[in-house]
């Protein structure tokens, strides 16, 4: 009984201690004739094992099991937990996992699927991850995708038996249907909530409602959103809040550009949204880009309106700091002025948003909160819980690239690039 089991270990803890074999006073393990501890022990000692644990601790061998199996939560006290991690330390003792796996059945291992290891943000869901995997002897591996953005492939042939639990981040639910098929938990990172068990995402409707407030409190009326070229949930989430936030305000989304994830899609998408105006004011025939014609028509359909008779957006919604990095050196190449002449905003808080001149007002996300939450979210689901649907909150970090909406008319100098 977990109730006797607390017991058990709390008198233990006094019992043993009392007789010289657990912890001194002051709380350090027991010494050799020696002095020495199980850390001094030369390389031909054995390995401590959970006895030696429980002894010097003071504690029976079955609360070393709960507090280093991480079950030791309303069984042992926080005190008693915390003088068998500091036992464990001092004698450096290690659980045998290859005894483990066969007793318990499982690995304690995770996969997390990303989809580069260069990018900032899945580094840090990375660390958060790993962080609390390490604080409950759960091992990471981490696996990116080789296709990028688009769905991975099942990593391991045999990762029914390598691994405990997957969790994914932006990737689509179908790549993992032959690991589910096999029962294998799976916990999605910024997916849609409707289609997957168990999710975790940020706040990315609110994240978009902040800066369409901040952008209409600046004056803002014509904003041209500057789109991941990434057939996602998380990017199409984005569109979808931006659309509805504008249209409540009474702003135009005059037009989309998309483009590839990184600086230089961000900079073509840019130059085609800042000159696309022009396709119906040089109507002396002046050569306008292919793809800003095509997205001329396009967007003169478009449910927001706007059109492109009235000149350029005085503001571009990035969806990633990426492509508004993309977007200022757009913005600088036409000879427009950041925030003079056009306001640009991103979405992250990478370390980037920082090293661009004028720094970018962007949308921070907790990367290592949506990692931590993603593994605690597949501890839950291992120990037989049923998990909930996780959002974080996100906040908008407004800087230098966001500034008052400039002069309506379109025709003036500092709105054409004309210096």
């Amino acid at each position: 009984m977990p109730g006797q089991q607390s017991a058990a270990g709390e008198r233990g803890a006094g019992g043993r201690g009392a007789r010289g074999r657990g912890p001194s006073r002051g709380g350090a393990p027991d010494r050799d004739a020696a002095g020495r501890t199980g850390a001094d022990r030369g390389p031909g000692r054995n390995r401590p094992t959970g006895h030696d644990v429980a002894g010097a601790a003071g504690v029976s061998q079955a609360t070393v099991s709960l507090v280093l199996g991480g079950k030791w939560e309303g069984r042992v006290s926080a005190r008693t937990a915390e003088a068998v991690r500091a036992a464990a330390r001092e004698l450096g003792y290690r659980p045998n996992l290859a005894a483990r796996t066969l007793r318990l059945g499982r690995t304690r291992t995770a996969l997390l699927v990303v989809p580069a290891l260069t990018n900032e943000f899945f580094a840090t869901v990375h660390r958060g991850a790993a962080d609390v995997a390490g604080a409950h002897d759960f091992g990471i591996v981490l696996y990116p995708s080789p296709e990028g953005v688009d769905a991975a492939p099942d990593p391991f042939a045999s990762a029914r038996t390598a691994l405990d639990g997957v969790i994914a981040s932006s990737m689509a639910p179908e790549a993992l249907a032959a690991l589910r098929g096999e029962g294998l938990p799976v916990v999605m990172l910024d997916s849609d909530e409707r289609t997957c068990d168990a999710t975790v995402n940020v706040d990315l409707a609110d994240g978009m409602r902040q800066v369409v407030t901040h952008l209409l409190g600046l004056g803002h009326r014509r904003i041209a959103h500057i789109s991941a070229d990434v057939d996602s949930w998380t990017f199409a989430e984005r569109a979808r809040a931006l659309h509805e936030e504008l249209t409540a305000g009474g702003a135009a989304l005059v037009r989309t550009e998309r483009g590839a994830l990184g600086v230089p899609g961000g900079l073509e998408a840019a130059t085609r949204a800042l000159t696309a105006h022009r396709d119906g004011a040089d109507r002396d025939g002046a050569a306008v880009g292919s793809g800003a014609r095509r997205n001329a028509a396009a967007d003169r359909s478009s449910p927001a309106g706007g059109g492109d008779g009235d000149g350029p957006p005085t503001a571009l919604v990035c969806d990633d700091d990426l492509l508004a990095a993309g977007a200022l050196k757009a913005a600088r190449r036409l000879g427009l002025r950041v925030p003079d002449d056009v306001s640009v905003t991103g979405f992250d808080d990478l370390a980037l948003a920082t090293a661009v001149e004028p720094e970018l007002t962007t949308v921070r996300l907790p990367a290592e909160r949506v990692g931590a939450a993603g593994m605690r979210t597949l501890l839950d689901i291992l120990e037989g819980r049923d998990p909930e649907a996780v959002r974080l909150p996100v906040r908008l970090v407004e800087r230098g690239s966001t500034g008052p909406a400039p002069s309506p008319d379109p025709r003036s100098p500092s709105r054409t690039g004309q210096r």
